[in-house]
């Protein structure tokens, strides 16, 4: 047998990485499977690699780890790391807790503790699962064995009551609308407005972080504790208010993960506050039970939650892709959506949706030491600027901001306007000369592996096409392609583009404009592309709808190709895709 030599501690810098060592690849597909977290081995639970992208900024064959860096550096030990073991252990604690307070029939009680332990020491022979992954387990076992749903939801109530009780008294008023001791000097009135919201934010904040207003455990806290936390407010405050400034950059969108009940009912008070400076803000919350995290169905029968997310949009779709969630940005000020786990923050097993919410965020904010952990104590970098805010014991209030990754581009609603009014700007000067406008549709990216090559094909083809039309415009869709855009970037582009009832000429590839791109570059046909066409693609199927679409509003519409019933076999785009979702791409 083959003796398996220790993996060595992940050093400190990038994201791991396969490809630089065998001992290490094969442990970390052995932590990776063993956390149940490998997308090729569970895609219908872990988010593919393109879906993960949209949050973390990851190189060529790195791979994310949602835990700390701490965390991770224990789970690579060779024998039981007594930081693991004890982690280990607070959970099966934790979870024998519940089944005291909640399992009434010692005979289910003791079927459940006992399954719990087995899980516990498949755990301790050979320790790489994530303490988290552990309490999912352990939590899904209670859930289903004992048959309750949610058994915190009284708790998490009673939590809200608290807080609402404390809002609603009058030295939260006094603490949160005292005027401060001297009116900050401004220039103008906007710049004392913008002083007094960032200063009723950060008293919301410090109040969200006094778990004893909800806990009912101890003294609840008073003005001179509240000033007291502000003389040490967190000097990277700053850093966040000027992102928060609508004067420096225009409104923004944001991203909120709560933490507790009790201090949600501060942080939904904190969200007004940047809806009145003009943001638009999604709240994230779990999808079902995990202790005293706020769930997206806690509201229905919390008169408290219910009234805090009064106006709010619930967003029920766990996989709306990018029009629909920008409309419901648009539309929404307050959207609430589900983060489509049971867990920890763990972006291998969020939903589409709150994926998506992700990349189209300007900035995170995350409350709570655990979001911390996941987003802070961690060597990745993120797509997006996190920040992030939770309770110290012993220094009060702590906040950390993490820049988004050097490179990481965000096209925004705005951004991916501006190019298509750039190409219709075109569009028009072309027709106001007299030309005729095609659009030339084709495969780019729905064949696997052969994105390149595609570009190749309909550059050529469409140089072929303006050195023999006289007198039209040929746009080609592959030359306003930019880095960093995924294929609903580029739909959202093109589907404004294309409904600006410019195009005179709407051609589809053929399958002998393939073999014509091919000779135009002096190779054969290869069998990935022998008979292929637009309707191989699932962006040109989707351009199909759009051409008929038009042309009934437009019937002068000219529309060249394949027969457009041959078209509708294609689905959607994979998440973070250039093909069909039933297809993998390599």
């Amino acid at each position: 047998m083959t003796r398996i030599p220790a993996a060595s501690p992940p050093a400190p810098g990038p994201a791991p990485r396969y490809g630089s060592d065998p001992v290490q690849d094969a442990w970390l597909l052995h932590f990776m499977t063993e956390n149940n977290l490998d997308h090729a081995i569970a895609p219908e639970k872990n988010a593919s690699p393109e879906q993960l992208r949209f949050m973390v900024a990851l190189g060529p064959e790195e791979i994310y780890v949602p835990c700390s860096d701490t965390m991770f550096s224990h789970l690579v030990s060779e024998r039981a790391d007594p930081m693991v073991v004890a982690e280990y252990n607070e959970r099966l604690a934790r979870i024998g807790r519940l089944i005291d307070a909640y399992v009434p029939d010692a005979y289910t009680g003791q079927k459940i503790r006992i399954l719990c332990e087995l899980k516990y020491r498949q755990a301790l022979v050979a320790p790489t699962l994530i303490p988290s992954r552990l309490a999912k387990r352990l939590c899904t076992i209670f859930l289903t064995q004992s048959g309750l749903d949610d058994p915190h939801r009284e708790r998490k109530r009673l939590m809200n009551r608290r807080a609402q009780a404390f809002i609603q008294g009058t030295a939260f008023t006094e603490m949160l609308y005292a005027c401060p001791a001297e009116l900050p000097g401004c220039r103008a009135i906007p710049e004392l407005r913008f002083a007094l919201d960032m200063l009723e934010l950060k008293r919301l904040l410090v109040l969200g972080s006094m778990s004893a207003i909800w806990e009912g455990e101890g003294k609840v806290p008073g003005r001179e504790d509240l000033d007291a936390a502000l003389t040490h407010f967190p000097e990277e405050f700053e850093r966040l208010a000027g992102l928060l400034d609508p004067r420096r950059g225009g409104p923004l969108k944001i991203l909120f993960l709560p933490d507790a009940a009790g201090g949600i009912v501060f942080d939904l008070l904190a969200v007004r506050t940047l809806l009145r400076l003009g943001h638009r803000v999604i709240v994230a919350l779990k999808d079902g039970f995990y202790y005293d995290a706020p769930t997206i169905w806690d509201a229905d029968g919390d008169p408290v939650l219910d009234a805090a997310l009064a106006g709010s949009h619930f967003l029920a779709d766990a996989r709306i892709g990018k029009n629909g969630l920008l409309q419901v940005m648009r539309e929404n000020p307050l959207t609430v959506i589900s983060d489509g786990t049971r867990e920890r923050l763990n972006l291998y097993r969020v939903s589409v949706t709150f994926a998506r919410a992700w990349k189209e965020a300007d900035l995170v904010m995350a409350k709570g030491i655990l979001n911390h952990r996941r987003l802070i104590e961690t060597r990745h970098l993120f797509t997006r600027d996190v920040a992030s805010f939770y309770s110290d014991p012993a220094a009060g209030l702590r906040l950390d901001f993490k820049p988004r990754a050097p490179g990481a581009r965000s096209f925004t609603e705005a951004d991916i306007m501006a190019k298509a009014e750039e190409i219709i700007s075109g569009m028009r000067a072309a027709k106001a000369a007299g030309k005729s406008v095609m659009f030339y549709s084709a495969v780019i990216g729905s064949i696997p592996g052969q994105t390149k090559t595609a570009i190749g094909l309909v550059t050529a083809f469409v140089a072929y096409l303006r050195e023999k039309l006289s007198e039209t415009y040929v746009i080609n869709p592959a030359e306003h392609f930019e880095e960093g855009m995924d294929a609903d970037d580029l739909m959202f582009m093109w589907e404004k583009v294309q409904r600006s009832g410019l195009i005179d000429v709407w051609r589809f590839q053929t399958h002998f404009d393939i073999e014509k791109s091919f000779e135009l570059l002096g190779r054969k046909v290869p069998p990935a592309w022998s008979g292929k066409d637009a309707t191989f693609s699932t962006g040109c199927t989707k351009e199909m709808h759009i051409a008929l679409s038009m042309q009934s509003r437009q019937p002068e519409l000219q529309i060249i190709g394949p027969d457009p019933e041959k078209f509708f076999r294609r689905r959607e785009y994979g998440v973070g895709k250039f093909c069909d979702a039933g297809i993998e791409c390599r």
